[in-house]
């Protein structure tokens, strides 16, 4: 099983993002996924980063693919979608009015915030061109195994997602611009504040989601520590990690060593609390009776 790196979900300066991509090129992952998917407002301030973090990635040895939007809405974005078919690069479509873009037989993947629940949607995906499908981060292990066992009879790639704050929900109004007083359209880029997103709470002050400008993010971690045997065993070919701030070369180090089975079961979950004790993780999406849910043995049945 290897490792893919998906898009940043968050917003962060420019200076940071380069840095980011800069040391990823030596961490054991064979797959990274660059572009926004959240917000469209915020690629100006990076896009001019995003072919040298290409090339460099690829002279590292990584296959690069570029994401679309998760969702497509306003006429710019109709644009920047047709762009990215012409950059001869793979597309990882987030919103399936991608395909519009894409000729018939075109190559490409699919990201997890399209619902692949079934046998049936990933047979019409691998028609139309899929050769590669991150899985919907709330599927079960049970669907997980059988749309793996048919990806490898179709010849498609199945991530799961391993690590990060879970996608929920993508919304036409930004939460950061509105808790801030601000419209949509002069957010003056709130979400800059929060590079692993907001914390929110419920009115009992029990952490409940994170914002992060249109999106809605699990306030938990997810973190595939202690499933990582289940999903080799399933035919899980990648396991997807969302970018966050901190060391996150390392942390893909770690998953790699947990993949290869040099460190134990937990090893992940244990590094992650110890230099993140204010974190909760979460696997209970893959096994646990909620999202919430952790195999870790510490019950975060208040987070989401």
């Amino acid at each position: 099983m290897d490792l893919t790196v998906g898009p940043n979900q968050f917003f962060w300066k420019p200076e940071s993002w380069t840095a980011f991509y800069d040391h990823l090129a030596t961490a054991p992952v064979t797959r990274v996924v660059l572009g926004e998917v959240v917000c469209s407002k915020r690629l100006p301030f990076y896009q001019d980063c995003i072919p040298d973090a290409m090339e460099m990635l690829m002279e590292a040895g990584k296959a690069v693919a570029v994401t679309s939007l998760a969702l497509i809405t306003l006429k710019r974005e109709r644009k920047l979608s047709a762009q990215l078919v012409d950059a001869g690069i793979e597309v990882e479509i987030n919103d399936l009015a991608m395909l519009a873009y894409l000729p018939n037989g075109t190559p490409f993947s699919v990201g997890p915030l399209v619902n692949v629940y079934n046998e049936g949607t990933l047979r019409w995906l691998a028609a139309r061109g899929a050769t590669r499908i991150c899985l919907p981060p709330e599927l079960p292990l049970g669907p997980v195994t059988t749309l793996a066992q048919l990806g490898r009879d179709l010849g498609v790639a199945i991530e799961v997602w391993g690590h990060g704050r879970v996608p929920l929900a993508i919304s036409g109004r930004c939460y950061h611009a509105r808790m801030h007083g601000r419209t949509k359209d002069n957010c003056q880029f709130a979400c800059e504040d929060d590079p692993d997103g907001l914390d929110v709470s419920t009115l009992d002050d029990q952490s409940f989601l994170a914002m992060n400008g249109v999106q809605t993010l699990s306030d938990s971690y997810a973190c595939a520590d202690h499933q990582i045997e289940t999903l080799q065993n399933a035919g899980v070919t990648h396991l997807r990690l969302s970018p966050q701030t901190g060391d996150f070369a390392a942390l893909c180090a770690l998953y790699r060593d947990r993949i290869d089975g040099t460190v134990a079961r937990g090893a992940v979950a244990s590094a992650l609390t110890d230099a993140h004790p204010d974190i909760r993780l979460s696997d209970g999406f893959l096994a646990g009776p909620s999202g919430a849910a952790w195999s870790g043995g510490i019950d975060h049945a208040t987070s989401s």
